[in-house]
């Protein structure tokens, strides 16, 4: 893996793939629907804390990363479910969905309740419209969520059998961001923002985590900034924008007010090297020394790389020739 001194992430693979896409020799993954939460909770001072997940450094992809709990929409995420909060319709135009797309934009918000159940063991859903599920512990509930991983179980039959409503009010839209086109695991996925409720507690319950923390948005940014902590631009981006309000509640009632136009990688061959960068987002632009002189008919320099923009997925990882990054400071339970 390959980082820089702060801790931007990018796999070593990306010089090669990208000259590949430029000379045609590539053809881009078709990217598939994720989604990702921002899970947060009130620290009393200092602002609101964020649950963040270690992936496990024995995973392909961006091992001994900090990452949000989330993952790929399911197909039967589409089933129809019990509903409370804004209508179908309402959150196709928010997620950036066309008329008749409704069945999509509820399987990205059921993704996006149903994976912060499978990885973080909280569950956005009650018995009513007004209510939430108090606790999600217990042998029942850890058989439900196994079951829901292990694709044994579709989420519209977990809550059917339950009796419970998915509660979209208590969602709030916050980015989306796509994989680049030169990566061969392609996502194009909506991060969104929740508050823990009342009465439940995350668990490191994920099988793709070695340790789970709850830490300020600040001293998450903090330690990427010291390379510490490496993650890839969607991540310390959120991280970023949640800096700013005081309260979980305060983050989660500025969601509405979130631009959710595609963050899409740009990179581009000039003057011998590759540039890759986030239209919008400079502080992550890099420069890449190309594994290979260009081939006779090659774009010209400073033509772009790509036949159209991407960008990088909702994961973090360290590099292979640094240690492993050190624990955050944490602000409350911390699972290794």
């Amino acid at each position: 893996m390959s980082s820089t001194p702060n801790g931007q992430w990018y796999p070593p693979e990306w010089p090669a793939r990208i000259r590949a896409l430029a000379h045609g020799e590539l053809t881009p993954a078709a990217p598939r629907r994720a989604a990702t939460v921002l899970l947060l909770r009130d620290t009393g001072t200092g602002g609101p804390a964020v649950h963040m997940l270690r992936r496990r450094t024995s995973m392909a992809f961006a091992g001994g990363a900090y990452a949000y709990p989330g993952g790929s929409v399911d197909p039967r995420d589409e089933r129809p479910v019990a509903w409370a909060g804004p209508s179908l319709t309402e959150w196709a135009g928010r997620l950036g969905f066309g008329a008749g797309e409704e069945a999509a934009a509820q399987a990205v918000v059921c993704a996006a309740v149903r994976e912060t159940f499978e990885e973080a063991g909280v569950l956005l859903a009650g018995t009513t419209a007004g209510t939430v599920v108090a606790d999600t512990t217990g042998d029942d509930w850890d058989a439900d969520r196994a079951a829901l991983v292990a694709h044994e179980l579709s989420f519209a039959d977990f809550l059917d059998r339950r009796g419970l409503v998915l509660r979209s009010d208590l969602l709030g839209a916050w980015a989306r961001w796509i994989t680049p086109e030169f990566e061969p695991r392609r996502y194009d996925t909506w991060f969104f923002a929740a508050v823990l409720p009342e009465g439940q507690r995350t668990r490191n319950v994920s099988t793709e985590a070695d340790r789970t923390v709850w830490i300020r948005p600040a001293e998450a940014a903090a330690g990427y900034d010291r390379g510490e902590l490496l993650m890839m631009p969607p991540t310390i981006s959120t991280l970023r924008g949640l800096e700013a309000y005081g309260t979980a509640a305060e983050a989660l009632a500025a969601a509405a007010g979130r631009d959710l136009t595609p963050v899409l990688a740009q990179a581009e061959l000039k003057d011998g090297e590759i540039v890759l960068s986030w239209p919008g987002h400079e502080e992550f632009t890099k420069h890449l020394t190309p594994v290979a002189a260009p081939a006779s008919g090659s774009p010209a320099s400073g033509s772009p790389a790509t036949g159209s923009p991407a960008t990088g997925p909702s994961a973090t990882g360290s590099p292979a020739a640094m240690p492993p990054p050190s624990p955050p400071t944490t602000t409350g339970e911390s699972t290794a």
